[in-house]
This record gives C-alpha cells, sequence and structure tokens, in this order.
C-alpha cells in the first residue's frame, strides 16, 4: 500500500515545475546558479526514476557527507544535533563550576549531569550545608548525580526518623555516602525491619547504623541471615543477637565460611567447648572481629611460648577472652620482666599466674604494686609474698584498703599466725562482713579450732554440716574441671548427662570472668 502511495505522487522536479504558476512571482524569483543547488539540495540532482524511500536515504547520508559545518546545514535531525551540543557545553559548564570549588569531576564522565549548572550548585550547597567539604565530595563524587529532592531529602529525612541525629546526617553521609543512592522503600526500610527482627530496640536503630552504615548495602537473604543462622546453630541464644547487633553489629557483614566457622572452629580444637563459647560471644561479640590468622593463632603461640600448659588454654580464653586481641607478645615480655625483677617471681612462676588469671597481662604495674607493698609492709618476707601470688594471683588486684581491714581482723581478733595467710593468701578475697566475721564467730561459740581453708573455702551448707559434725573432716580438694570434659566433684561420681546443661552454666559463672 506504502509503494502505491509512492508511486501515486508526481516526481519531485514535476513538483518543483508546477510551484510558479504566478507570472508576478516567477518575475520576482531569480534562478539560482546549478552549483549553490547542488549543495543546498543534493536531492535535486537524483534521477526521476529513483525510489523516492531510497532519495531520503541518499540525502541523510549526503548532508552528513557534507564540508559545511553541520550548523549551517537544514536536516530532519537537527533537534536532535543541537540537543547534544547544548548538553556538551552544558557539561563543559558544569565541569568549570565544579573545578573552581576543588572538586575533580573526572569520575562524572559517565554520569548523566543536571542540564543547567544551577541544579548541580543546588546539589553542591546542600551537601555543604551537611558538613561535606570539596575534598569529601572527592572521596565520592558520584554523589553528585543524586537528585536533591527525588534522592537527597527522601533518603536523608527517613535516616532522621530512624533515630539518626541531624547533626550526624552529614558525618553519615561521609561514611557511607552510597546511601543517597538507596531506594527508601525498596531497600532501606527491609533493612530496618530486619534490624528489628532481631531484637534491636527501636531505639538503636540509629545507634546501629551510625556504627557500621554499611549495613544499609546488605542484602537481607545474603550475609546478614546466615551469620546469625549459624551463631544461633552453635549455641548462642536467638533473645541476645539482639544486644549482639547493638554492641557489634559488624559480625552481620561477615561471611560463615571464611570468617566466623574458622574462628569457632579453632577456639573449639582448643578444647573450649561451644556452650562456653556461645556464652562468651552472646557478651562479647567483638571477637568475631579478631583476625584469626595474624592476631588469634600468633597469640596462642605467644601463650605456649611463655610456658602456659596446652591443656589450660581454654581455661585462660574462658576467663579473659580479650587476650586473643591483644599485641600479647610485648605485653607478656613486660610483665614477665616485671615479674621477675619486682616481685622474684621466676618465668615457670610467672606462667602458672597467668594460667590462674590470664588478666594480669593487662594490669598496670602500679597496680600490682600496690597490694605487693602492702604485704611486705606487714612484715611478711618478699618470697613469701612471690609464693602467694603464685599461689592466688587475685591478691594483686584487690583493694588495699579491703586487705587492711581483713588483716586487721586476722590479727586482733583471731590473733593468728602470718604463716596461715602464707598457706592460704584466699583469705584476703572473702568478703569480712558477709562470710569470714559470721562464721568465725560461729566457731568461737562452738570452741572449734580449725584453718582458715577449713571454715572458708566452702558453701554455707557444707559450713553447717561440719559445724554440726561430731568430728573435723581433713581437708579435701574443691571441685575440679578439665575444660571440654564434665565437671567432677572429689569423692563422688561424675556428674549425670541430665544435668550437663545446668553445669554447664555453673561453670560459666565460676571460671569465666565476663
Amino acid at each position: 500500500m506504502i509503494s502505491s502511495l509512492f508511486r501515486a505522487r508526481k516526481p519531485i522536479t514535476q513538483i518543483a515545475k508546477v510551484v510558479p504558476k504566478n507570472p508576478q512571482l516567477s518575475q520576482k524569483l531569480t534562478p539560482i546558479p546549478q552549483s549553490i543547488q547542488s549543495h543546498q539540495n543534493p536531492c535535486a540532482q537524483l534521477p526521476h526514476s529513483q525510489n523516492p524511500s531510497r532519495v531520503l536515504q541518499n540525502c541523510s547520508f549526503s548532508t552528513q557527507s557534507s564540508k559545511f559545518p553541520e550548523y549551517e546545514m537544514p536536516s530532519v535531525t537537527w533537534g536532535v544535533v543541537q540537543g547534544r551540543k547544548e548538553k556538551l557545553v552544558s557539561r563543559v559548564i558544569i565541569c568549570d563550576y565544579l573545578k573552581s570549588l576543588g572538586i575533580v569531576p573526572d569520575e562524572l564522565e559517565n554520569l548523566e549531569l543536571p542540564s543547567t549548572v544551577d541544579v548541580m550548585r543546588e546539589r553542591v550547597e546542600f551537601l555543604q550545608k551537611l558538613g561535606l567539604s570539596s575534598d569529601d565530595i572527592n572521596e565520592y563524587p558520584l554523589m553528585l548525580g543524586c537528585s536533591v529532592r527525588k534522592n537527597m531529602i527522601p533518603v536523608l529525612a527517613y535516616l532522621e526518623k530512624i533515630g539518626i541525629p541531624r547533626s550526624k546526617l552529614g558525618e553519615f553521609v561521609k561514611n557511607y555516602p552510597q546511601v543517597l543512592h538507596a531506594s527508601v522503600v525498596v531497600e532501606l526500610v527491609p533493612v530496618v525491619k530486619f534490624l528489628r527482627g532481631l531484637d534491636v530496640e527501636k531505639d538503636d536503630i540509629g545507634y546501629v547504623l551510625q556504627k557500621y552504615p554499611e549495613l544499609l548495602g546488605y542484602k537481607l537473604e545474603g550475609t546478614m541471615s546466615t551469620s546469625v543462622a549459624y551463631l544461633v546453630s552453635i549455641g548462642v541464644n536467638p533473645r541476645d543477637i539482639g544486644p549482639m547487633v547493638t554492641q557489634y553489629p559488624y559480625f552481620l557483614g561477615m561471611r560463615v565460611g571464611t570468617v566466623i566457622k574458622p574462628f569457632v572452629d579453632f577456639l573449639v580444637s582448643l578444647g573450649l567447648p561451644k556452650k562456653i563459647l556461645a556464652r562468651m560471644l552472646e557478651k562479647r561479640a567483638y571477637l568475631l572481629g579478631y583476625d584469626l590468622e595474624e592476631t588469634v593463632k600468633p597469640n596462642v603461640d605467644c601463650l605456649i611460648s611463655f610456658g602456659i600448659r596446652r591443656e589450660v588454654l581454654a581455661s585462660v580464653v574462658a576467663q579473659y577472652p580479650q587476650i586473643l586481641g591483644l599485641p600479647l607478645k610485648a605485653k607478656m615480655s613486660s610483665q614477665q620482666y616485671f615479674f621477675s625483677l619486682k616481685l622474684k617471681i621466676d618465668p615457670e612462676g610467672f606462667a602458672r599466674v597467668i594460667e590462674k588469671m590470664p588478666q594480669i597481662v593487662s594490669l598496670h604495674q602500679h597496680v600490682i604494686m600496690k597490694p605487693v607493698e602492702f604485704l611486705l609492709g606487714r612484715g611478711i618476707p618478699s618470697e613469701d609474698v612471690a609464693k602467694m601470688i603464685v599461689k592466688c594471683p587475685q591478691l594483686i588486684a584487690l583493694r588495699v584498703e579491703l586487705m587492711k581491714n581483713s588483716f586487721y581482723f586476722f590479727k586482733s581478733e583471731m590473733g593468728r599466725p602470718l604463716k596461715e595467710l602464707v598457706e592460704f593468701p584466699e583469705y584476703f578475697t572473702y568478703s569480712l562482713e558477709s562470710r569470714i566475721k559470721p562464721r568465725y564467730q560461729r566457731l568461737r561459740s562452738k570452741e572449734i579450732r580449725c584453718s582458715l581453708k577449713w571454715f572458708l573455702n566452702c558453701s554455707d551448707q557444707r559450713f553447717e554440716e561440719r559445724l554440726q559434725g561430731e568430728y573435723i573432716e581433713t581437708e579435701t580438694p574443691g571441685p575440679l574441671f578439665c575444660m571440654g570434659g564434665k565437671l567432677e566433684l572429689p569423692g563422688n561420681e561424675m556428674v549425670s548427662d541430665e544435668d550437663d546443661e545446668s553445669d554447664d552454666e555453673v561453670l560459666y559463672r565460676r571460671t569465666v570472668s565476663l
């Protein structure tokens, strides 16, 4: 049908002959030279029998291949060419404006910029009001591609709504400028709902995102979900996930296979039960941030090199989990030298001290000296003070005021020799008002003479049983526990499997200082 329409039309040359019908108009018209006609209308030279559709194609081609500048040639694409040139001109103007502010526009080459410099100025001024400098924009210049009304204002309004103070929005954008590209409904809202589903308190959402704004860029069904699922599988209480996220949200971005699981497997290989490890992570989620190869394993090797026995490594970690992330070699070297020089404790004794109280590696030396000077001032020889510290390292972390009160009661009320304190230095670790005084008064009323350990190192129930006995039983060692095994009570069989869970909780409260 289209071809028939073309056949029905007259040739272009015939139309040109029909136009000058008015004689007066024909007199006014001047003939156009043939050379100029060929340049102005290249189509006029084509044969009459040529297909009109091919004529249009040839016209377009000849126009593009003309020697004249493009803006002087009439063309059906005139508006498109002009618009492209206007964009190029406006891009140059905008780039010059950004350079005048100290902003490098090189990364904006493939970015669609606004049509006028006024729009770009509005974006720059808006970011500057947030507190961003030219250097901040240069860190992520792609933020200049965000519309103020369509991107920046909706995103910042939502961030303020979920708890990020307006005064902190600029800092938030500096730390995570990609948030300006995010969709509030599609990307930001689902992440906030996910955090609320983990029992993160509503008032803590803003705090969590300020600590780790990259959470807004993670997919819910990816890293975050698998990290939570794995921690729950090793025994972490689901209700503790929310507090863990509030304390250390970075673990939500850690991969299970390459970060979390190798860390857990290594600690379990040291003999640490998973239940104890789960309790540790609930209270100190930041342990997951310790680098396994660069920090954790070298610190474990360092402990062994200083004489810590392999079978008690798990106990050391359980008592003081932070030891895995310390600059341990420097601290251990310094403390060992101090113990040898000031306290007359050899390296082997120092290792026994660390096994019983690993927190000592981080204890300041002037704090250690205060209890030591108190004991020396009471007439106890330095060799005996060293023995007391090796036997009960908690002595060097006690407050001197409490030690004075206990020592005064020991000398004035009990009237016992200093030798008993050397044999049982744990005396200073018990409360004077709630344990030492009441039990000593009960003993004196019954006229019972016994050692400090016999009436102090037992539970209240056991103490009552001892008072009601017709004879004084021989002293037996207290409960023993091998990390990775079950609780063993002297004189009794091993704890049954039914009580296994409760025993783990008791062990945790007794051996893990969290």
